[in-house]
């Protein structure tokens, strides 16, 4: 029988959620507790779970399973978390700036309890030249956010669609702005890939991945764009992005 990446779901203690959070991890085919690998981390959109990539549509597994063959991308890691994170809340109930802020608490839950829990069960290959993150929609910005204020950890960093509130004044839910100024949308030291993917026909995001991609671009970052055509706001847009950004990553 043919070797095969393996997906697990697993249950970590968040102090930030106040409760055992699930991520589903990837490990690659040659995966036997002895060989170091890169990670890849990738985060969900508003209203959905840890499971939403793992659906045959975005091709996350058979990308996983057939890219290393060929050697377009590189055995890795994936974790895939559950980035709503609330001691109130147990799940998403509305699109509203109470949600909202309970997904940027994922950054704080990121580096307290899910990397510690990651690093310490599994063979990782350590640096930012093994450590990718990136995501969808809300996720995409929550990666842009964390990839930037933590630029010394993540050698790559992706964004499929990313979300306005990243600034102030630019979300429907009147968020005040992960960062107050354009001015502060730097990475430092820059990361080895950075990635923004937005699809031609996503109206749900609008001019947002565009807008960040200028603004990045505009503070020495150089960006590459992905335009996706005719991409939605759903796989038709996740899955190429997923597969050029892994093609590009762990390659330094």
């Amino acid at each position: 029988m043919e070797n095969k990446v393996t997906l697990k779901k697993h249950y970590y203690y968040s102090q930030t959620a106040k409760r055992d959070t699930p991520v589903n991890v990837y490990l690659p085919a040659s995966y036997d507790g002895t060989k170091e690998y890169p990670v890849l981390y990738i985060l969900h959109g508003y209203w959905d779970t840890e499971d939403w990539m793992t659906q045959p549509d975005v091709g996350l597994e058979n990308a996983l399973n057939a890219m290393p063959l060929t050697g377009i991308a590189k055995e890795m890691i994936v974790v895939i978390p559950y980035i709503f994170c609330s001691d109130k809340l147990e799940k998403c109930t509305g699109m509203n700036i109470e949600n909202s802020l309970c997904y940027d608490r994922f950054a704080i839950d990121m580096f307290k309890d899910l990397i510690p829990f990651i690093e310490k069960n599994f063979k990782i290959k350590k640096g930012r030249e093994n450590t990718a993150v990136t995501g969808f929609s809300m996720g995409a910005r929550e990666s842009l956010y964390i990839g930037i204020t933590h630029a010394d950890y993540f050698g790559y960093v992706g964004a499929c669609a990313p979300a306005p509130g990243l600034l102030p004044g630019r979300d429907i839910v009147a968020h005040p702005g992960q960062f107050k100024s354009e001015s502060e949308m730097i990475f430092d030291p820059k990361p080895y890939v950075l990635m923004i993917s937005a699809g031609e026909t996503d109206g749900v995001v609008g001019g947002f991945p565009d807008t960040y991609k200028n603004i990045l671009n505009k503070n020495g970052h150089n960006c590459i764009w992905h335009f996706i055509k005719g991409g939605y706001h759903n796989p038709t847009s996740v899955r190429p992005h997923l597969y050029e950004f892994m093609k590009s990553i762990f390659k330094v």
